[in-house]
């Protein structure tokens, strides 16, 4: 089991003198460095000038500068820019900064566990990834409470370095909710196999096969739609809030029935097998070497894909009955 922190076992005070470099005003940008400042910690802004970004964290109040002069004035930099720019932005503008005392930390530790960033042995590199999303993040700490997270350390230069972890986690409020110890390894080969296999690309493949099945079976594309993409979601709260046996609970006997029978025949031993490889192409880094070199090839295939997805029956049909949903468009 892995071992759990809270409040008690963070010392915010570690932040005190410190400042903190936010590279990149994002969701979890824009979370994670209100948060520090409500916690009393001194941030400040890294984006691009000119960018909404930039706009953005001016207007709340930021000191917003470029990335190499945050990474000068800092003593801990925080990089939360997409994983396919961080390389870039780390060559360019971090890597001239990091003297002995500073700390280079992320929230995903993609561009370290496959070594895009090599970091010198005389920092501190740690992870602390808020399993939310920004506006989560931002939101439960503002209610007084917080979101789970991670921390990890991959270099220990200071013998501090958990510490600061710890202090930085409790500065964004997950030591509210508790936080996890994990490694850069479990983290990034547990979140990207999820991401593929189950949360992203799994249920995205599972939707639009259902889909098809019922429209090429003859069934009004709208009740395709509603089964097998709207319906998901009371499903997945339901899971989410109370887990697959509180879902099955509330759910109807025939559903139940149909779950346990079905379901195993649908995602069964060949499923499992695939999902195997797709984790082996993540722990030998065949998936971060094809990511990276299409990113660098200008995502030609990646692109090609999102284009292919964009024109498919289920966005259309998803489209219009979206519209006729008033109450999504609240939150949006």
């Amino acid at each position: 089991m892995a071992k759990v922190y809270y409040d008690k076992d963070a010392d915010l005070g570690l932040l005190k003198d410190k400042t903190v470099a936010v590279i990149g005003y994002g969701n979890q940008g824009t979370a994670q460095s209100q948060n520090l400042r409500d916690s009393g910690v001194k941030v400040i802004i890294a984006e691009v000038e000119g960018t909404p970004n930039w706009k953005a964290a001016q207007e709340a109040g930021f000191e917003v500068m470029d990335a190499k002069a945050a990474a000068k004035a800092a003593d801990i930099i925080q990089v939360l820019i997409p994983d396919e720019l961080q390389g870039g932005v780390y060559k360019d503008a971090l890597k001239k900064s990091l003297k002995k005392g500073k700390t280079l930390m992320f929230s995903h530790g993609f561009n370290i566990h496959f070594k895009a960033i090599k970091p010198p042995k005389d920092v501190d590199v740690i992870m602390v990834a808020p399993k939310g999303p920004g506006a989560m993040v931002r939101n439960t700490y503002v209610d007084g409470a917080g979101v789970p997270c991670l921390i990890a350390v991959y270099q220990d230069a200071s013998g501090k370095a958990k510490d600061t972890a710890l202090a930085y986690a409790k500065g964004i409020g997950g030591t509210r909710a508790g936080v996890f110890e994990t490694t850069f390894k479990e983290e990034v080969e547990t979140d990207l196999f999820g991401e593929q296999t189950v949360l992203c690309g799994g249920c995205t493949a599972l939707v639009k096969a259902g889909f098809e099945t019922l429209v090429e079976a003859g069934y009004q594309p709208e009740m395709a739609y509603f089964e097998c993409v709207h319906e998901l979601k009371l499903i997945v709260d339901l899971i989410y809030k109370q887990g697959l046996l509180g879902m099955r609970k509330a759910v109807s006997n025939t559903a139940e029935y149909g779950d346990l029978t079905v379901g195993p025949k649908i995602i069964n031993d060949k499923v499992k097998k695939q999902m195997k490889k797709a984790l082996g192409r993540i722990q030998n880094g065949a998936f971060a070497r094809e990511f990276i070199k299409e990113n660098k090839e200008g995502c030609k295939n990646f692109n090609a894909l999102r284009e292919k997805d964009k024109n498919h029956q289920i966005e259309k049909v998803g489209g219009e009955l979206r519209g006729m949903m008033h109450w999504l468009k609240k939150g949006n």
